[in-house]
C-alpha cells in the first residue's frame, strides 16, 4: 500500500511540475519537445488508466500508443481552461471502447479470467505486483478510481467530474477499494 501511495506522490509531482496546457498548445503548434515533455509527464497515468479499462498489458500498451497519436493530431482541439488530463482520459476511454467494438467484445472492462495477468509476468517490480493485485480484487469502478488517484495523481473531485459520479461516491469507493487492497495484500503477506 505504501508503494502505491509513493507512486501517487511521484506521479502527482510529475504532473504538477509540467504545465500540461502549455505543452498541449506546443503540441498543437508541432513542437516535438513539447510532445516529448507531455509524454514523459503523462505516460504512467495514461498506461494505468488504459490498463484499468483493458485489464491486459499488451492492449493497454496498444491503446497508449494510439492515445499519443491522437493527442498529436488533435491537440489543437483542446480548449485551455479545461482539465488536460480529463481530456486525455476521455481519449483513452473512447479508444478502448472503439477497440472493444471492433474486436467484438461487448463490455468495456469485462471480468478478468482466473489466472490471467494484466501485466507482463516478466515485470516483477513491487509496483507491478501491487497493480496486478489491484486489478484482481477491485471492481471496475473501484479500479478506475484507485488508479486515477494513486497512479495518475488526479484529485477526487477531478475523478468525480470525469466519471460523472458524486464526490461522495468516489470517496466511498476509493476508501472501500483501499480496504480491499489492504486485506488482499495482508492475506498474501506483502
Amino acid at each position: 500500500m505504501f508503494l502505491m501511495m509513493e507512486g501517487a506522490r511521484e506521479a502527482g509531482r510529475r504532473l504538477a511540475d509540467t504545465d500540461c496546457e502549455a505543452l498541449l498548445a506546443g503540441i498543437a503548434r508541432g513542437e516535438n519537445e513539447a510532445f516529448a515533455q507531455f509524454y514523459q509527464a503523462t505516460d504512467r497515468a495514461v498506461y494505468a488508466y488504459a490498463l484499468s479499462l483493458t485489464r491486459n498489458h499488451h492492449d493497454a500498451q496498444d491503446v497508449m500508443m494510439d492515445v499519443y497519436l491522437k493527442i498529436r493530431s488533435a491537440a489543437h482541439l483542446y480548449r485551455p481552461g479545461g482539465k488536460p488530463m480529463a481530456w486525455v482520459f476521455t481519449i483513452v476511454k473512447n479508444l478502448v471502447r472503439d477497440r472493444f467494438r471492433r474486436s467484438g467484445r461487448e463490455e468495456l472492462m469485462g471480468d478478468l479470467p482466473e489466472g490471467e495477468l494484466a501485466i507482463s509476468e516478466t515485470e516483477r517490480s513491487d509496483e507491478a505486483m501491487v497493480l496486478r493485485q489491484a486489478i484482481r480484487v477491485l471492481s471496475t469502478e473501484e479500479r478506475e478510481i484507485v488508479l486515477l488517484h494513486a497512479v495518475s495523481g488526479l484529485k477526487h473531485r477531478e475523478i468525480a467530474a470525469m466519471l460523472e459520479r458524486p464526490l461522495s461516491t468516489v470517496l466511498s469507493k476509493y476508501h472501500r477499494a483501499l480496504g480491499k487492497l489492504r486485506a488482499a495484500l495482508a492475506e498474501q503477506e506483502v
